[in-house]
């Protein structure tokens, strides 16, 4: 029986990194099973990401011993993470519900390595749909003058059900600079990519009285700065002349949807880092699209 496991590096780029570390996890009985690696020459930084495997019984502290030895004097940020280990979920969402039913789903048949422990809306319109499922469901209206009591309350559930991630999955609700701070690249948002072109209300109408060619969708991880963190994953759908604004509306939420699931893979899968103001992201290692339920 083996065990699997990835490894999360960063470090300023120098000479030797990748065979010091693999030879590091080979004289601890460890298999490379993929790697992936960059060294980003602007920033001077070096990333990288392998998956490997190792015998169950083998000495696990004796690896993190040896590992933190052999790299301590490369200045690096890394971390061993357990691959049987699914990442937990808050999902936060509002009136729109394309995302959250989608997550539910992929979370459903293990499309996505993730549990979702818990969802929060500032809405009771998905309750029925969230409790069918055994997820807790919080009803937290936010208004101006309760907003710290609301995000207090949010931050309670994170901390209550052990969360690692919060996705917002199309929650109409701008958060405090403090709680992005606090949860600093553990917070990913989608959006329509439009922005900063077709701004407020009824975007998708806006961009059909413009001709708009393409409709987008952008995942990133939320900073301060509204809409304008690291971005994780984006694509696009083709539309002509002939469609309707709601048209548009329909292909925008099925992008939306695809997009914000694609970002949460790469970071459950850990294949995410943040590098400044943009992201590193990895290709995603051989079967880790794979379900327990597969159509």
């Amino acid at each position: 029986m083996t065990e699997r496991f990835f490894l999360t590096f960063t470090c300023p780029a120098q000479p030797g990194i990748v065979a010091l570390i693999s030879t590091t996890l080979a004289e601890n009985g460890c298999n490379i099973a993929d790697s992936s690696q960059y060294e980003d020459v602007e920033t001077g930084r070096f990333f990288m990401r392998i998956s490997f495997s190792v015998e169950a019984n083998g000495n696990r502290d004796k690896l993190k011993k040896e590992f933190a030895a052999a790299v301590k004097k490369l200045d690096a940020t890394y971390a061993i993470h357990n691959q049987s280990k699914k990442m937990k979920l808050v999902v936060m969402v509002s009136r729109f519900g394309h995302c959250l039913n989608d997550l539910l789903y992929r979370a459903r048949i293990g499309a996505l390595p993730v549990e979702i422990v818990a969802v929060i809306s500032n809405h009771m319109t998905y309750q029925k749909v969230v409790v069918n499922q055994d997820i807790p469901f919080h009803h937290i209206p936010v208004t101006k003058e309760n907003k710290p009591h609301a995000e207090a309350q949010i931050m309670q559930i994170v901390s209550d059900t052990g969360a690692d991630l919060i996705v917002l999955a199309r929650y109409m609700q701008i958060l405090s600079d403090e709680m992005c701070q606090k949860m600093s690249g553990r917070i990913i948002n989608i959006h329509h990519s439009f922005l900063p072109s077709f701004k407020g209300a009824n975007p998708y109408k806006q961009a059909h009285l413009r001709g708009v060619k393409l409709i987008g969708a952008t995942s990133h991880y939320v900073t301060a700065d509204l809409d304008e963190g690291p971005i994780i994953e984006q694509d696009i759908v083709r539309v002509t002349h002939a469609q309707s604004p709601s048209d548009y509306v329909a292909l925008g939420r099925d992008v939306e949807a695809i997009v914000l699931a694609r970002a949460i893979h790469a970071h459950a899968h850990h294949r995410s880092f943040i590098n400044g103001s943009k992201t590193v992201v990895f290709p995603a290692s051989p079967g880790s699209f794979s379900s327990e339920l597969m159509g």
